[in-house]
């Protein structure tokens, strides 16, 4: 499972690999109001987390790793929040989280560490055999985590 962490939107995707080949289980959002307080927002990603935790059991959780923009530290705060309560959903249900930067995920997925959005939606369609990229970007990263998620832990000589 890969989740890609907001504190508006977090992206998540389920799949899983047989024989090599990649199939998507599920995929979705959990998105908080924006105008609830933080505490409210955070319990409603951690309630939408563990709900598809326990629906699906996954073998690891694939995240992505905190990263700041000098310009946006309230971003990163922010997103810190969000990935605190996946971290405890995760650990609560006894499952590792494993965390991939950014620019890791697009490496593995392009091969290029700065590819933009709609390639990285175009690797996941590619990946998992599906029928049109997946929407939102959100669902997209969370797929491209899984997926790297994956491929990182099969295969020493990516990491």
């Amino acid at each position: 499972m890969g989740i890609d962490p907001g504190l508006n939107t977090t992206g998540y995707g389920v799949i899983r690999v047989s024989r090599g080949q990649f199939q998507l289980i599920e995929a979705g959002i959990v998105r908080s109001k924006a105008k609830a307080s933080i505490e409210e927002r955070l319990m409603e990603i951690h309630t939408g987390v563990t709900e598809v935790l326990q629906q699906h059991k996954p073998d690891f959780l694939a995240l992505e790793q905190l990263f700041s923009h000098y310009s946006r530290p309230k971003t990163a705060i922010l997103m810190g929040h969000a990935r605190g309560v996946i971290c405890l959903a995760a650990g609560t249900a006894g499952i590792a989280v494993k965390s991939f930067e950014p620019t890791k995920v697009k490496k593995v997925m392009t091969g290029n560490g700065h590819a933009p959005k709609h390639q990285i939606q175009l690797a996941v369609k590619l990946q998992l055999n599906l029928a049109e990229v997946p929407e939102p970007a959100d669902v997209a990263d969370a797929l491209a985590i899984a997926v790297c998620g994956f491929h990182l832990s099969h295969n020493p000589l990516l990491a």
